[in-house]
């Protein structure tokens, strides 16, 4: 039986270190496999904090395709709503989430991890992330609040067994910049409108009074009348002036992750999530995060 990989699930890090690594050129794709499932697991043994390492899609397929799922793909090509709204395509090579309770550690960690991974990847993104209010993002409303517990999101967030990558995850990645002036002149009544819930107790609305364009309807996905639901391990970054949120969304299918883009972006009704409206998306890419049995078969001795 495949073991995932524990940091997609540990809720509660308060401190994150979000890194984006592009392949240098002259590296193979294996070497670049194995440094990477070489840092993983004794780096989260000894110093307490959580990894989550992913790739590139077509880089982890051209290494173990026997271990890689038929759907993931990279994020290549942006998405352009009705209206012109643009979702950016950012996609990078491999992916490093090291998360923990004290940012020191993660500090060090990530310096450290970025030292050994510079043999054959170069940093092209970092974002730090942090805890607010607990739970919440920096509009002030509860973050993941329709995410299934942790006892039902392996069923949501893992390849079956069987399956090829099975244990593993697809991972959409990006970073959201909000519109935090616009956003703080709006009443609470019309925020609630926009989020699709309320704000102090986070109650979703009832059909009669949820808007077509909240971020609520936006963002449920169903087929066959099931609900397709994905985990979402979103974190707040940035500075008074310039702050916002990098979505962690993990599900077992791409197709979950990219319907929810899509109409976000108004694609195929021409209705575009409210929300979007004062959050702009800046990167956004895709990565398979293999099993951690799967990874570890990678590792040097």
């Amino acid at each position: 039986m495949s073991t995932p990989q524990i940091g997609i699930f540990s809720l509660g890090d308060a401190s994150h270190s979000f890194i984006e690594f592009a392949l240098r050129e002259d590296a193979a794709t294996n070497i670049a496999v194995s440094t990477v499932a070489g840092i993983h697991g004794p780096r989260q043994t000894i110093e307490g904090v959580n990894f989550v390492v992913g790739f590139r899609p077509e880089l982890w397929h051209a290494v173990t395709p026997a271990d890689a799922p038929p759907d993931a793909a990279s994020f290549t090509s942006e998405l352009v709503g009705p209206d012109g709204y643009t979702i950016p395509a950012t996609q990078s090579d491999i992916f490093i989430w090291i998360a923990g309770a004290a940012y020191g550690n993660v500090f060090d960690v990530a310096t450290a991890v970025v030292d050994n991974v510079k043999t054959v990847a170069t940093p092209v993104r970092e974002i730090t992330g942090w805890t607010y209010q607990s739970n919440r993002d920096l509009t002030g409303f509860q973050d993941g609040t329709e995410n299934p517990t942790l006892v039902d999101a392996p069923e949501v967030v893992l390849i079956p067994e069987g399956e090829p990558g099975a244990g593993g995850s697809i991972l959409l990645f990006q970073q959201w910049k909000h519109d935090a002036a616009a956003w703080r002149a709006l009443t609470v009544e019309r925020q609630e409108a926009i989020i699709g819930r309320t704000k102090a107790e986070s109650i979703e609305f009832d059909e009669s009074h949820m808007p077509a364009d909240s971020h609520v309807t936006r963002t449920t996905l169903e087929e066959n009348g099931k609900e397709l639901k994905i985990f979402r391990r979103n974190t707040p970054y940035g500075s008074v002036a310039d702050h916002g949120t990098v979505f962690v969304g993990f599900a077992k299918q791409q197709l979950r992750l990219q319907r929810m883009l899509e109409r976000m972006a108004g694609i195929g009704d021409g209705v575009r999530d409210a929300l979007t409206r004062f959050s702009v998306p800046l990167t956004g890419a895709y990565y398979f995060v293999p099993a951690l049995s799967t990874l570890a078969r990678f590792a040097p001795p």
